[in-house]
């Protein structure tokens, strides 16, 4: 396991583990599609990779408030 994952210093960093599951998610898919790594990879994983880049801020998650407001609007999903 990561050992950045075992404590709770990343969670902390991020304002919790919805948003540090949502940046890893985003960046993960931009590393898939092809960008760049912001810190060496030194062998290590794309989940490494992503979570060393949070350890150094260097990404953040970034959430625009339009999108807030529309999913405040729109009623939950339920499935059947």
């Amino acid at each position: 396991m990561i050992d950045a994952l075992k404590s709770d210093e990343i969670v902390e960093k991020l304002g919790g583990r919805f948003k540090l599951t949502a940046l890893i998610q985003r960046r993960l898919l931009e590393i898939v599609d092809g960008a760049r790594p912001l810190v060496e990879r030194e062998g290590r994983s794309d989940l490494e990779v992503v979570i060393e880049e949070i350890m150094q801020d260097k990404i953040a998650l970034e959430i625009d408030p339009s999108e807030i407001k529309k999913m405040q609007g729109t009623p939950a999903k339920r499935s059947r």
